[in-house]
């Protein structure tokens, strides 16, 4: 059992999503950051999808109710449990009674919190995932207030006998988290409305940085930049959208969609970005830069196999490390 001490109300329960029902108008929510999600999950030696906390305000605290192991993942953050400092990447005791506290990011968005045995919250639609949007899954549909108490997977614990990891330094993983001092880079793919775009729009889109604006939630981000217009109006049925999915309302400036983000929709759809790289928006702040780069499917498949090797050979790392403990 963990409490929760001090929180935000749209730090939540969050997995690796619900998949398999855009098509019955259920989106699929789960983390932001999933791979972050994946690897603290292998680093306390649970599945990789097991239910963990996604925090994207801060401070946040909470209380350890019994002997357990987690792993702190994500943004860079401050961290420390009692008297002592928590390193991302790594996986560290928490015994009974001790209190973590985990402030603003020094860079990136989104912490990740994973717990030996997972958070044990009831399974709806196969996923622990809130749906914030619709108000379902994890704790009671919501976000986490203070006094919340969550029941962990009741798994034995075995002390460890050195905190371990893969290093604080999130660059050696995975690349720069995002932050405020240099654009981010998305690949994306075309998308169905891509060439009802004036030619002078598909240069602004890829030649521009765009800003986030406050207008940014775990259903999509807003952007501010040049304005896209079409070359004729278009009368758009309502069609499928999913994560990464960028449209263009009548004024001119992109959406993304991201983990909550609606099924459908009938705004112009300019550019898809590719799965690989949808965790650098979940840890680019309010105010990043955003740059957007053209690729192909066979380059967004093969960055995504790149991934999913990556953690393979993270899962036998962690393997490795657990065995040291």
């Amino acid at each position: 059992m963990i409490e929760i001490l001090s929180t935000g109300a749209v730090n939540s329960v969050q997995d690796l999503g619900r998949t398999g029902y855009l098509a019955a108008g259920v989106g699929r929510s789960g983390a932001m950051d999933a791979p972050a999600l994946e690897i603290a999950n292998l680093l306390v030696g649970n599945d990789r999808d097991a239910a963990g906390i996604e925090i994207a305000l801060f401070p946040f605290r909470l209380r350890f109710e019994r002997d357990t192991i987690f792993a702190l993942a994500g943004a860079d953050c401050p961290a420390r449990i009692g008297d002592r400092e928590v390193p991302g990447w790594w996986v560290t005791n928490a015994m009974a009674g001790e209190v973590l506290t985990i402030g603003l990011p020094r860079s990136g968005a989104r912490a990740i919190l994973a717990f030996q045995g997972g958070i044990d919250v009831s399974l709806v639609l196969g996923s622990r995932s809130t749906d914030l949007k619709s108000a379902f899954g994890g704790l009671e549909g919501r976000g986490l207030n203070r006094g919340d108490r969550l029941l962990l997977v009741d798994v034995p614990c075995k002390p460890l006998r050195i905190a371990a990891g893969f290093g604080a330094d999130p660059s050696q993983l995975r690349g720069p988290v995002p932050g405020k001092d240099e654009p981010v880079v998305l690949r994306v793919l075309p998308s169905a409305e891509h060439d009802a775009f004036t030619d002078e729009a598909i240069a602004r889109f890829f030649g521009s940085d765009w800003s986030i604006t406050n207008d940014a939630n775990r259903m999509g981000y807003r952007l501010s930049g040049p304005d896209l217009q079409l070359t004729r109006k278009l009368e758009l049925f309502s069609h499928g959208i999913m994560p990464g999915t960028v449209q263009v309302p009548p004024n001119g400036q992109p959406i993304i969609q991201l983990a909550e983000a609606n099924t459908c929709g009938g705004y112009p759809k300019i550019a898809n970005v590719i799965e690989a790289d949808l965790w650098k928006l979940a840890q680019a702040p309010v105010g990043a830069w955003l740059r957007f780069e053209m690729t192909d499917r066979d380059k967004a498949v093969a960055a995504l196999a790149k991934e999913r090797a990556f953690m393979t050979d993270l899962a036998a790392a962690a393997s490795l490390i657990r065995g040291w403990m």
